[in-house]
């Protein structure tokens, strides 16, 4: 370990000597545009890989200020042999100057390192053979009592698939993210056995983190601080340990140990646990800070999931907000390792998707049936149910009659003149995304003197800032109820507001699932011929683990453990499923109807029936995920087939390769149909070897569809089948996206994917899905 690590090192030091004295040697032939901001530090990352040409983006000027890039690049086996390192070393710097600008080497998954360069070097740079491209370093954002029994994974009376994988155990979760606390009850190993002989990780030491912190449970910790903004290391501690809570939430949602009686001031109460309660965390911090964002960037990430292909993960989860190729999860992907990522939270408008490669499973999150009801009760006896998170402070506003007026939009120029001191205020949104407004509007309403807010928004079920509220009684109402509450203002001439706490209401006569306002919808900008989100799964108010406590919190990264937690379940299962495998069981299984069998919604303005765009396949089915007869699987060497131009793998790129929709995935997605187009699947069975499926096949609006053969007969000499499925519009229209879908069924099993197409009749048409 510690002679391959020193040896990378200096390999990584002599590409760059080589570099420098190619620089004086031969200058720039040419130019690469890189978008930067002159006053910021990136890193600068070089990946050994394959020859090809280099690529920035944006506009390069020349610089003397250091920047993070990402290079991928080829090392030919002698070139450190070949090259006179200190020779070249002390041409322009000598050796620790050299030495200091690497940042992270990257040995295990793939060959390469991050350093500290400027923008002009960088250019240079790309000039090298052995460079195959250059990319500026991005910086990443992050992204229960009842979500578990919710999925039908009952801890008090398991599911079969909680029973027949053990409760995961074994199964080692990587989480990516800020750290973990490993002090809380959420990470206790009592009862677990060994360590998986199996693991090569290590326990990383630092700033209140001893060898003792890692466990039978958290088996591995590192971080990775190299390239991070010095502001954000000054509040967080300088080792695995989660300062921020984010990294804590997530790894206890994934794979938390059994707490009972557990709340959120008396909220959610119940019993918490992960999906696979019984796996083993892996922990890489890679995000700093303690806002809701945190920072990181490329270099952290990519050092972690290179450090995790080493050490023997079976999953690796990220609740990570990016918009990148995901080179290195491919890379893990190859290695056998399922990669889960959040979609992202700036829904509800179209084409904002994230991490978006499709060798990636990739999150949308969806509310469960659960809520926190407030009654407001009106002078005139009317009773209202809104939702707030509250809770009761020792002078608290609610309870008791209290004058109400209408503050309009609640801005300082809404509310001069009124007085609201005392008074319960009425506050109205009408924006995109809505809970923008809601601190400024509690702001000024206290600020006046308030006693308490009513919010009026589109969507009652964000509500993660009504925490905020310290006290004073505060709830979110939708719109239709806010008219009404103004017509009662406007009507009487003394109108007065009671709000009670908040309550705990669960089950039916909620409506769920749904996939909730703030997940980041499709269609993928990048990969428009692949359906993105993949699946939808629990994401929010969620009650998870932080530091001294468990918090209620929303958001696709706290959708994203539960798909990672679940994936661990069935790797436990099959251990020799493919993660393209996994994924298929995922999606082909997911539910689009809710309990009641009505199609599952999505909030949006308006809300409306939830399309692939916003939810993949579905809502996540787990327990129909470890059995689902027919699987869609692919080579990993196949992504390189498809995305060589976009992953930079080969030295040139074929213009003349198929569309992306021919890759093997469960889904299919033609966003320019214009004449009949036909696509190919392979299926495999995976359930009873004799078995016969038919196809049942909904066809998009607009869109003829066509599936040959539409009879698969599986047997002990017949495995896998390959079927095509022929699409031809019905007319010369320029269009929207339109869906449908395509089942392989029997008595037994019913094997769905989505379809998404697209009529163009121009080839410059663009449109919002």
């Amino acid at each position: 370990m510690e002679v391959h690590s020193c040896q990378h090192r200096l390999v990584s030091l002599l590409l760059l000597c080589f570099w420098m004295l190619f620089i004086r040697a031969h200058g720039s032939r040419k130019r690469i545009s890189v978008t930067e901001s002159m006053h910021a530090q990136t890193t600068l990352l070089l990946l050994t890989m394959i020859r090809s040409r280099a690529f920035l983006e944006g506009d390069l000027a020349p610089s003397v200020t250091q920047f993070n890039y990402f290079i991928f690049c080829t090392l030919s086996p002698c070139f450190a042999q070949t090259v006179p390192w200190r020779t070249i070393c002390t041409f322009k710097f000598n050796k620790d100057e050299s030495l200091s600008s690497i940042i992270y080497n990257y040995k295990h998954g793939f060959s390469g390192f991050a350093a500290m360069l400027t923008a002009e070097q960088a250019e240079q740079l790309a000039e090298l053979p052995e460079v195959i491209s250059v990319q500026r370093s991005r910086r990443y954002r992050t992204a229960t009592t009842r979500s578990w029994d919710f999925l039908g994974l009952d801890y008090q009376k398991p599911s079969e698939l909680l029973r027949r994988s053990n409760y995961g155990q074994e199964i080692i979760i990587g989480v990516i993210d800020t750290g973990i606390w490993p002090e809380s009850r959420s990470f206790s190993d009592e009862g677990y056995g060994p360590v998986p002989a199996r693991w090569k990780g290590v326990c990383q030491v630092g700033e209140g983190w001893g060898s003792n912190n890692c466990s039978r449970k958290i088996i591995g910790a590192r971080f990775y601080h190299a390239g991070v903004d010095e502001d954000d290391l000054k509040i967080d501690y300088l080792s695995p340990r989660d300062v921020n809570g984010h990294g804590t939430h997530t790894a206890s949602t994934a794979a938390g140990s059994v707490v009972e009686a557990v709340s959120f001031h008396g909220l959610a109460a119940g019993t918490a646990r992960g999906g696979a309660p019984r796996a083993r965390i892996a922990v890489y911090k890679s995000v700093w800070g303690r806002g809701g964002a945190g920072s990181g960037n490329s270099a952290t990430v990519l050092a972690a999931i290179d450090d995790a292909m080493h050490d023997g993960v079976d999953v690796l989860s990220l609740s990570l907000e990016v918009q990148e190729n995901s080179f290195g999860a491919l890379h893990a992907v190859q290695k056998g390792i399922t990669v889960v990522y959040a979609a992202g939270n700036s829904g509800p408008v179209p084409q904002v998707v994230g991490n978006t490669a499709p060798w990636v499973i990739t999150v949308a999150a969806s509310k469960i049936d659960r809520s926190f009801q407030t009654v407001i009760t009106l002078g005139d006896k009317t009773q209202i149910v809104g939702q707030s998170m509250y809770s009761e402070g020792k002078n608290s506003s609610g309870s008791t009659f209290k004058l109400l007026v209408d503050g309009g939009l609640c801005t300082d120029n809404d509310l001069n003149g009124t007085d609201i001191k005392g008074r319960v205020v009425l506050c109205t949104s009408l924006g995109i995304p809505p809970l923008m407004l809601f601190p400024v509007a509690l702001k000024n309403v206290l600020d006046a003197g308030g006693s308490g807010l009513i919010f009026a928004q589109y969507t009652t079920d964000i509500l993660d800032v009504t925490k905020n509220c310290n006290g004073t009684a505060c709830v979110l109402v939708d719109l239709d109820t806010a008219q009404l509450i103004s017509s009662y203002i406007s009507d009487t001439s003394s109108p007065v507001a009671k709000i009670e706490p908040p309550r705990t209401v669960t089950g039916e006569g909620i409506l769920a699932p749904k996939v909730a306002a703030f997940s980041s919808r499709g269609p993928s900008v990048d990969y428009p011929d692949i359906i993105k989100p993949d699946v939808a799964a629990p994401g929010s108010n969620i009650l998870a683990a932080v530091k001294n406590g468990y918090k209620l919190e929303s958001g696709t990264s706290m959708a994203t453990p539960h798909v990672a937690g679940i994936v661990a379940l069935l790797k436990a299962l099959h251990p020799d499923w493919s993660p393209a495998a996994i994924k298929s069981a995922v999606v082909t299984t997911a539910s689009v109807t809710d309990e009641r069998g009505m199609p599952i919604l999505a909030e949006g303005v308006p809300r409306k029936i939830a399309d692939p765009f916003d939810y993949g396949s579905g809502n996540i089915n787990p327990n129909r995920a470890a059995d689902p007869g027919l699987i869609y699987d692919i080579d990993p060497t196949d992504y390189n087939k498809f995305f060589a131009c976009t992953i930079k793998t080969s030295a040139s790129c074929n213009a003349t390769m198929l569309p992306r929709y021919h890759l093997n995935l469960p889904s299919i997605a033609v966003p320019d149909l214009r004449d009949q187009t036909t696509v190919s699947r392979t299926v495999t069975n995976v359930g009873e070897v004799n078995a016969v499926y038919h196809a049942e096949i909904q066809c998009p609006p607009g869109v003829k569809m066509v599936v040959e053969p539409s009879v698969l007969v599986f047997d002990a000499a017949n495995k896998v089948h390959t079927f095509k499925v022929s699409f031809s519009p019905l007319w010369k229209l320029q269009g929207d996206y339109t869906f449908g879908s395509l089942t392989w069924h029997n008595d037994k099993k019913s094997v769905r994917i989505p379809i998404a197409v697209r009529i163009t009749i121009q080839d410059f048409y663009a449109d919002v899905a």
